[in-house]
């Protein structure tokens, strides 16, 4: 390796090296010798380069000494002086340890960065913040109550096999009979809670008591009968229902039916259905009135559907209103407060939506096109019209 000493010209050495020079070749004719082609400047010593130094002269200077043509762009002598390669300092090439400190806070600072853009992104927000000042929002109990409501409501489902039991009636029967009582609801102009608990309580009843096809529509009668008094202001009255049913049954019927039902489910009507969830999640979700009214068009059109009893009422609510997201803006939606407040990812969701977007899809075509019908009224915003979420079948 070569280190290259440079006099600048005015120099008191310059006229030593002049003489010493006055026998030797031209510089220029060395220099295509030892370096053709390539420029005497580097960035790096390193083993087998040379590296220009600008350096005040050295008198005391020992090593042997070479030429080497100077940098053409500047009109300086060159003093050339080698060094034993055993000098070089073996770690030369390591990197240093204020590098290596510093590349490793960086990555760890690309790290946490990464972290909190991805808090940024998506925050769980709290959802009751604004009604913190309202005393019927209850916000001190409100996470406790659902607590209790998820706890308590597989005490509330039936088996999803439990029409085995029934000798006279089947599914499709349970399906006509739901169908239509979703009409009388509707023509009656009830609240959305007394729909659930009406199917609730037949579910709920049939799965313990044997019941004849005659009868089926008189317990249905009685449980929207039941479910109006417990949820309803103003009830109708039990010659309402008779009359709905086109007088097929007496009024000492249906208060022998109530009577009967009653005793079964031993007077037990504080149950955890799928809309007291809705509207829990609904609230997660931020939505606006089309996605509620859909919303509630794919949670009735599962009413309908016997299979669908397999599912718990809080994961039908949350399937409900992610299969009505993915509908209304075609593609998928569940955001962390959805499933920070539902307790559900959108991998648990899937396969109940999936369901959701057939019954969606043949809702308007089939002989059951009570739901259909109810939520293709301006009243409901013509929320059945909205395009199902087919990609979801696609995977």
């Amino acid at each position: 390796m070569f280190l290259l000493s440079l006099n600048h010209k005015g120099h008191p050495r310059m006229e030593e090296n002049l003489k010493a020079l006055h026998h030797r070749l031209p510089l220029r004719s060395i220099n295509q010798n030892l370096m053709p082609n390539r420029s005497p400047v580097h960035s790096r010593k390193s083993k087998g380069h040379t590296v220009l130094h600008h350096q005040p002269p050295q008198p005391h200077a020992t090593k042997k000494q070479n030429m080497l043509a100077p940098n053409p762009s500047y009109t300086l002598d060159c003093e050339i002086i080698a060094i034993d390669d055993n000098d070089e300092d073996a770690s030369d090439n390591a990197v240093p340890e204020f590098v290596k400190h510093t590349e490793a806070m960086l990555d760890e600072i690309d790290r946490i960065e990464e972290v909190e853009m991805e808090d940024v992104q998506e925050p769980v927000l709290d959802i009751d913040a604004c009604d913190r000042t309202d005393p019927l929002a209850v916000v001190e109990y409100i996470d406790d109550i659902y607590s209790l409501y998820k706890k308590i409501e597989d005490s509330s489902c039936v088996s999803p096999n439990y029409m085995t039991n029934q000798f006279d009636i089947n599914e499709r029967m349970r399906a006509i009979l739901v169908d239509w009582l979703i009409e009388v609801h509707y023509k009656f102009e009830l609240l959305e809670e007394t729909l659930f608990l009406t199917v609730n309580l037949i579910d709920r009843f049939l799965e313990r008591q044997s019941m004849i096809r005659k009868k089926l529509q008189l317990v249905g009668v009685t449980a929207m009968l039941i479910a109006c008094k417990y949820e309803e202001v103003s009830v109708p009255t039990v010659e309402d229902f008779i009359l709905i049913t086109d007088k097929a049954y007496t009024r000492d019927e249906v208060l022998a039916m109530e009577k009967l039902m009653m005793n079964n489910l031993q007077f037990n009507l504080s149950v955890p259905t799928p809309y007291m969830f809705m509207r829990r999640f609904l609230k997660a979700a931020h939505s606006d009135k089309k996605l509620e009214l859909s919303s509630f068009f794919l949670i009735e059109l599962c009413l309908v559907e016997y299979k669908m009893l397999k599912f718990s009422p809080s994961l039908l609510a949350a399937a409900a209103i992610y299969t009505a997201q993915c509908s209304m803006y075609q593609f998928k939606q569940w955001t962390k407060t959805s499933e920070w407040y539902t307790d559900y990812s959108e991998e648990q969701l899937l396969e109940c939506s999936r369901l959701m977007v057939t019954f969606h899809r043949k809702a308007g075509s089939g002989k059951l096109t009570g739901v259909y019908r109810k939520y293709s009224t301006w009243r409901y915003g013509c929320a059945a019209k909205v395009e199902p979420a087919l990609f979801l079948l696609d995977n």
